[in-house]
């Protein structure tokens, strides 16, 4: 009897099948070849507009009309309207247009009366004509009446006029006859003479150069706070460097 073969466990790594990209499914994009167990939604698709020479081409216009919203199965709503238009012009055999006035050409203020009511009397004003007799009396503005301003009316009463004139040297008021000298001419004297005088103080720059004993150091060349000598001080450690143990050590002689 031949040794039946001896089965072995299948290791993945060792397996040489195709790889997913190797099937073929059906695609479920789309409307042609959809996967019939998918549900699929209604498909459109836009073509190119056919030819003309087809009998099947529909040549009625799209959907561009307008319908007025005025318009109705009974009829059209609307008010009436109107338009304004040029003169028409005259037919063939005709002669010219009749050439109607305008409002502007009535003069009706010129018309004569035609109404019972009185109309008050118009005049003109014209040139004087040379057939009227010259007048030797003088006009209006040939006259010169006195000024009423002033005390120079004879014929009416005036109030009482003044006048502002400069200040005269000789005779006036202001004239000092016994030349006297006036306030500005004294001499005032100092209250602090007669009086208790205040104390003065005057601030001027330093006269000389400081000196050595006047060279003191100012409030800022002080340090209080590293001063501690009176108070209690807390233990102070530092951080210094490990020494080798390499390192010979220092040795003194010590005398007895």
């Amino acid at each position: 009897m031949e040794e039946a073969a001896k089965k072995r466990p299948i290791i993945s790594a060792r397996e040489r099948g195709p790889g997913p990209g190797r099937y073929a499914l059906p695609p479920t994009v789309g409307y042609i070849n959809h996967d019939f167990t998918k549900p699929s939604s209604p498909a459109y698709s836009f073509h190119s507009r056919l030819s003309s020479a087809m009998v099947s081409v529909d040549s009625s216009p799209g959907p561009r009309y307008h319908v007025d919203a005025k318009v109705t199965r009974f009829g059209r709503t609307d008010a009436p309207a109107f338009s304004i238009l040029g003169r028409a012009r005259p037919s063939a055999g005709k002669g010219e247009v009749f050439q109607t006035p305008g409002p502007g050409a009535y003069s009706p203020e010129r018309a004569p009366p035609l109404n019972p009511h009185r109309r008050p009397p118009s005049f003109t004003m014209g040139s004087r004509t040379r057939y009227c007799t010259e007048d030797a009396v003088p006009a209006p503005n040939r006259y010169t009446l006195p000024s009423l301003l002033g005390s120079q009316v004879p014929t009416k009463s005036s109030s009482v006029s003044s006048s502002m004139s400069g200040r005269r040297r000789v005779g006036a008021p202001s004239e000092d006859l016994a030349k006297s000298p006036g306030p500005g001419k004294y001499n005032s004297t100092d209250p602090d003479v007669y009086r208790q005088r205040q104390p003065s103080f005057s601030m001027q720059g330093r006269t000389k150069r400081p000196s050595y004993s006047s060279a003191n150091p100012g409030p800022g060349a002080y340090s209080p706070e590293k001063f501690h000598l009176h108070l209690h001080r807390a233990p102070s450690f530092t951080l210094g460097v490990r020494h080798s143990e390499f390192i010979t050590p220092l040795v003194l002689r010590v005398t007895d």
